[in-house]
């Protein structure tokens, strides 16, 4: 209920104001690979739905040389 009224968006606003007004903002940031993933497609996981079929092996007509 609060976001819909914008109750967030003005707690926020006025605490940002506030540490800035007092040289207090710090904007370190951090990004480690627990945090941002990849799409688990994009880590090579099988896709659903049908596979695509092998191809299949034909045997040679004559013996096998050796």
């Amino acid at each position: 209920m609060w976001a819909v009224d914008g109750t967030w968006e003005r707690v926020f606003t006025t605490l940002m104001a506030q540490a800035d007004a007092e040289d207090d903002l710090n904007w370190a940031v951090s990004v480690d690979s627990t945090i941002v993933r990849a799409h688990q497609r994009a880590a090579g996981a099988r896709k659903k739905g049908p596979q695509p079929a092998s191809p299949t092996t034909t045997p040679s007509d004559g013996p096998a040389a050796g």
